[in-house]
């Protein structure tokens, strides 16, 4: 290793505002770099000379645009931690706060998934909120079954159970009006009270009855939650990947697009991988085995497989992983979000069923994509003449009238 000498030149940001385009541009040579590279490096040696770069990234973007030969690591790293810095001025390590506050704000802002992460985040909570609300409503089962067990065979439903659990408590001072109120459904009313005037349980005390009030409480507000967490879902979901929503589902959508990480990463993927996500555990273990390799991952849980017959379910599996690639690119790349194509995609997969039944031959995707595409234009301009009309009023109602006047001048 050679000796260094000196400083042969330096790079003096005139602004903070370079600093930060340049720590931005995330493995892109920015101009700055290139023109500070270009005016002093040796002239005609740049293919001699040996560019030390602490970013593998940047490395790799010089030596392919400049043709430099670049170095990484090893000795790079060495240079970089045994270099002392510069002594900077008095408002020095405010410019590098500012700097750093900059560049955070840019890192959060710049997240194209962070529309996709309030779908992972939300179908995660919803998974573990199923095998939590399972878990305590077996909890409150066995709990309250002690004091009345022939619940257990009447209210078959967990959350509806522990709010019955919660009403009832003592099953000696039960009423059937109150029963009635709560249950909406006489007669299982009336089970329920003949079921507690000879109910073989033991008798409880008030202090436990308390505890499992309350605990029955918790379970069922997390279910009532969990509804709501669920619409919440949907909802999301019809704005980020509307078509992949309409044709395989909101939760079994949301599953996707968690697996893959994005809803950009699941649009890379071939119809092949999207057909076993979810599978990978039985995809390892069949090719380690040799053995058959898994036909549905998620795509399993759409209605489109269970209404399928047992020889077909591999080939609408197959078909519906197909559709869903496509869905999905089409909201990764669609400017306005919208469901159109997702209905014409779900009609296919209808067809294609019904095809595999009765052997009436489906519409080609070309004639579906056409069809789809007429009613996405028809949507675009409705939607745009009702913007115009709000426009319009809202120019009437505040007593604009140039605004108003330029409307009518552009054609209504």
């Amino acid at each position: 290793n050679s000796l260094v000498e000196g400083i042969a030149a330096l790079f003096v940001f005139s602004h903070v505002t370079r600093h930060l385009a340049l720590i931005k541009s995330s493995g892109v040579v920015h101009a700055d770099l290139r023109l500070f590279l270009e005016t002093n490096l040796p002239i005609g040696g740049k293919k001699a000379a040996m560019l030390g770069v602490g970013d593998a990234k940047i490395g790799g973007a010089l030596q392919e645009e400049l043709g430099l030969s670049i170095q990484t690591g090893g000795v790079v790293s060495d240079t970089e931690r045994g270099a002392s810095p510069l002594p900077l001025p008095d408002k020095g390590a405010g410019c590098q706060l500012g700097l750093g506050h900059s560049y955070s704000r840019a890192k959060v802002k710049f997240n194209v998934n962070r529309s996709d992460n309030m779908i992972i985040q939300s179908i995660a909570l919803l998974d573990q909120l199923d095998k939590d609300i399972n878990t305590f409503s077996m909890r409150v089962r066995e709990w309250y079954g002690y004091h009345f067990p022939e619940l257990i065979k009447i209210v078959t439903d967990n959350s509806t159970y522990c709010k019955m659990a919660q009403l009832i408590g003592n099953r000696k001072e039960l009423s059937e009006e109150s029963l009635e109120e709560e249950v909406m459904d006489s007669a299982k009313a009336r089970a329920v009270l003949e079921a507690s005037r000879s109910s073989m349980g033991m008798d409880i005390s008030p202090i436990d009855l308390i505890n499992i009030e309350r605990f029955s409480n918790r379970v069922a507000s997390l279910a009532s939650y969990r509804l709501e967490l669920q619409e919440y879902l949907r909802s999301k979901i019809c704005q980020v990947a509307p078509n992949l929503a309409t044709l395989i589902g909101d939760v079994v959508g949301a599953h996707l697009i968690s697996h893959a990480g994005s809803l950009t990463n699941l649009a890379k993927y071939p119809a092949s991988t999207v057909q076993i996500l979810g599978a990978e555990k039985a995809l390892f273990r069949a090719l380690k085995t040799r053995g058959n390799t898994p036909k549905y991952g998620f795509v399993f849980h759409s209605t489109f497989i269970g209404r399928a017959a047992a020889k077909n379910k591999g080939r609408i599996s197959c078909y519906l992983a197909n559709k869903c690639t496509i869905a999905s690119r089409i909201d990764t790349f669609s400017e306005v979000p919208t469901c159109v194509f997702g209905d014409k995609l779900r009609d296919q997969v209808e067809e294609r069923l019904s095809f595999y039944e009765t052997g009436e031959a489906p519409r080609k995707n070309l004639d579906a994509g056409e069809v789809a595409a007429e009613i996405k234009i028809r949507l675009e301009k409705r939607e745009k003449k009702h913007r115009k009309r709000e426009k319009k009023l809202a120019a009437l109602s505040t007593g604009d009238e140039e605004v108003c006047i330029g409307l009518a001048l552009s054609g209504n």
